[in-house]
């Protein structure tokens, strides 16, 4: 019971950071029908930027509050910067082409970040810094710590936030009715390219936050984090539903459970010959399964064949 606790809350932990990296890959694949799998990229970048911040103004000696929030307040811009200049400079032109352009676009994309991550911070894994101490908690016999109860905490917060930005404001109106029909948005005076560039922008800046909490919790930056990382969060978009806001939530929270609870009792079931180490396993067999039984995802809308 205890390692199931554990594993419950290990999971709960990793399935917020997938619930809000997965959210970017699903608003922006319900505006235009795109698979950005630069997004990946843009989480490690948002965990670079983070740990540049807090290494060049931890040794003034202040709070480490202030350094949480200065990392954060210049990861979120500098993201929202490349996921502008993304859609704007990449995706943009090719909004009207073939599907199988933009994928490989969005590949390249993604190359590119890397190599340019591995230039300006190195190949090697980076120590990101434990600004704050970390305290441990036990609950019924499992562990939490006070990094996991900030990282559930923010994560159900910039939630919260994007389901009342899509469902309670004018802006999320104008997504919603481009999402639906782009033409007749259109003619209703929505300015089609605002909203999808306003799109990227807002994934991008939840992938900043992203970043530094997988940074914080793992304790560790590298400039191809964000690859498996980026893989992961699709399957939890696949999983819920792409395009389904409230369904990349649940996908991502159900994927970090499955990937922890496989990770616990992987060894038990398997006598021992597969251990913890094949957890990453579980979220590509969740994947495949999806796609074969329900391609649609969990909360995805059945769409008929057109004629």
């Amino acid at each position: 019971m205890d390692i199931f606790l554990q594993q419950l809350i290990n999971g709960l932990t990793l399935g917020a950071v997938y619930a809000v990296v997965a959210l970017g890959y699903t608003m922006v694949y319900g505006i235009i029908q795109l698979i950005n799998f630069a997004h990946g990229e843009v989480v490690m970048v948002g965990a670079m930027v983070a740990y540049s911040v807090i290494g060049v103004l931890a040794p003034a000696g202040l709070p480490p509050p202030v350094l949480i929030l200065a990392a954060a307040g210049t990861a979120i811009p500098a993201c929202m910067l490349i996921g502008y200049a993304m859609e704007r400079i990449a995706y943009r032109p090719l909004r009207g082409a073939p599907r199988l352009a933009p994928l490989i676009t969005a590949i390249g994309i993604s190359i590119i970040l890397q190599h340019l991550a591995m230039m300006i911070w190195s190949r090697n894994p980076l120590a990101f810094p434990q600004v704050v101490k970390v305290e441990s908690y036990a609950i019924g016999g499992a562990i939490i710590t006070s990094v996991q109860i900030a990282i559930i905490a923010i994560s159900l917060a910039m939630m919260a936030g994007l389901a009342v930005l899509v469902y309670r404001t004018k802006l999320g109106t104008a997504m919603r009715a481009t999402a639906q029909n782009p033409q007749v948005a259109a003619l209703m005076g929505i300015d089609a390219n605002r909203i999808v560039s306003l799109t990227f922008v807002v994934g991008a800046g939840l992938a900043a936050v992203a970043g530094v909490m997988v940074a914080s919790y793992y304790g560790v930056s590298h400039y191809t984090m964000g690859s498996q990382l980026g893989l992961k969060a699709f399957c939890a978009a696949v999983l819920g539903g792409i395009g389904n806001v409230p369904g990349a939530m649940l996908g991502g929270v159900l994927l970090g459970l499955v990937e922890a609870l496989g990770a616990g009792y992987i060894g038990d079931l398997t006598g021992n010959v597969f251990g913890s180490n094949y957890q990453d396993v579980f979220a590509f067999i969740v994947l495949i399964a999806v796609l074969v039984l329900r391609p649609s995802g969990l909360l995805g809308e059945r769409v008929g064949d057109r004629a």
